[in-house]
């Protein structure tokens, strides 16, 4: 597969990652959905919605979400429609929680460890799909990223426990390690396919804590910020970021390498790689 192009900026403002996005070239058709993260209630990590509004106003985007399966205040439709209140998502842009009426599946013909995945019903109403991911660890992938958010993120309620137990949803905690990391790859191969053409990625390497937007209770960031990534391939965006990881000569570095080794993070990119969803070669442009 030939090398993705990636763009990258250090300065982190809502203007750049405007930038970012207009240096890929896309204009995202039609009624456009916005993949973020709304944060759990008691996290301090997460980026908030005044950051994300330029961009969001941009493409007129509908931010999407979809409940989790764990317990929290984002773990039902009620919890999370109030969760999005508290922390300012539905001051800035209209707001969907896609599973609220249920979920849909996607195919995923040559997946490894799951062949059907399951996302909140209501990404039939949109024509494309914008992925605001922010970049940091995460207690069991390792770190999350593009990979993750198309994946677990646009998974519903159900559809997340099932991505967890590798194809069996009781086994939300205790499947294989490794087949967990797998089945994401599954998983945001079928986001891929579905959309085809009409995704794009950017990826924010600020608040790098070990652990994920998802915990109430979250480590403060151990390392520095290091910029901003876009591009329309996610193993390569995602690959790019880990990449500059590695390179960082920031002390509070290998904190974060600890967690995404300890949890083989990168098999999540290998298994994308693998399932043909992206290159890890990738072309690395400063805008």
């Amino acid at each position: 597969m030939a090398k993705s192009k990636v763009y990258f900026t250090k300065e982190i403002t809502p203007e750049a990652v405007i930038r970012l996005y207009e240096a890929l070239g896309i204009a995202l058709p039609g009624k456009v959905a916005v993949k973020v993260h709304s944060g759990e209630v008691g996290n301090q990590n997460f980026i908030r919605p005044a950051f994300w509004k330029p961009m969001i106003d941009k493409v007129q985007g509908t931010i999407v979400e979809c409940n989790t399966a764990y317990e929290g205040a984002r773990n039902t439709t009620k919890a999370h429609w109030d969760t999005m209140k508290l922390h300012g998502w539905t001051e800035i842009a209209p707001v969907d929680i896609l599973d609220e009426d249920g979920e849909t599946e996607l195919s995923v013909e040559h997946g490894k460890r799951i062949r059907v995945n399951y996302v909140g019903d209501h990404m039939k109403n949109y024509d494309s799909l914008l992925v605001l991911s922010h970049f940091k660890g995460h207690p069991m992938g390792g770190f999350g990223g593009a990979l993750k958010n198309i994946s677990i993120g646009l998974a519903s309620s159900h559809g997340k426990a099932y991505i967890h137990g590798a194809g069996d949803a009781a086994q939300i905690w205790t499947a294989d390690h490794d087949a967990f990391l797998e089945s994401m790859a599954d998983a945001a191969w079928s986001v891929v396919k579905y959309w085809g053409d009409r995704i794009a990625f950017i990826n924010v390497m600020c608040n790098m804590s070990v652990d994920c937007d998802c915990c109430a209770v979250a480590e403060d960031p151990a390392m520095a910020d290091i910029g901003m990534l876009a591009g329309l391939d996610p193993v390569a965006l995602d690959q790019a970021c880990l990449d500059l990881v590695y390179a960082s000569k920031d002390p509070g570095r290998d904190h974060l390498l600890e967690r995404i080794e300890s949890r083989n993070g990168i098999h999540t990119v290998e298994a994308a790689a693998a399932l043909g969803l992206g290159s890890r070669e990738y072309e690395l442009e400063e805008v």
